[in-house]
């Protein structure tokens, strides 16, 4: 998403968190298949499959199904955790508070206040970044404009 996206102007919407409430794109992934090797996965997501090694060990992802041969088998459910991690990612969280995430997510639903804190934090750090970001795109806009009207 831009932040041109995120404006009412440029969206043609009344509310700019419209964009944001619209379920998750889903990966392009096979019907009636829930089971995924990690070349697969690496396909699926744009993660390295070092990447998706050390998210298992240090715990950020959950434990992933094997094989009888000891390969590594993905499900739906993996890959749905993968993509909300990208965007725990994107929102520019700290490693340590990924795991922290997963952790409370593993502990079940007596941490729903603790994870709800954790995102909400997060969600704050990303507004300050838009704001930021808005900032600089009029910096930007006025350059352009006075560029413009000096050909």
């Amino acid at each position: 998403m831009t932040v041109m996206q995120t404006t009412p102007a440029a969206t043609g919407r009344a509310n700019p968190a419209d964009i944001c409430s619209a379920p998750p794109r889903r990966h392009p992934r096979p019907d009636g298949q829930d089971r995924y090797t990690i070349s697969e996965v690496v396909a699926f997501t744009g993660l390295t499959a070092h990447t998706l090694r050390w998210y298992e060990r240090i715990g950020l992802m959950p434990h992933v199904d094997r094989s009888h041969t000891g390969q590594r088998r993905y499900s739906n459910r993996d890959l749905d955790w993968l993509e909300f991690v990208n965007k725990l990612r994107l929102t520019g969280m700290p490693v340590a508070d990924m795991v922290r995430y997963a952790e409370l997510v593993r502990e079940g639903e007596s941490t729903y206040a603790d994870r709800q804190e954790l995102l909400e934090s997060t969600r704050r750090d990303v507004l300050a970044r838009i704001a930021e970001l808005h900032d600089t795109l009029a910096v930007l806009d006025r350059k352009i404009s006075f560029y413009a009207t000096e050909r």
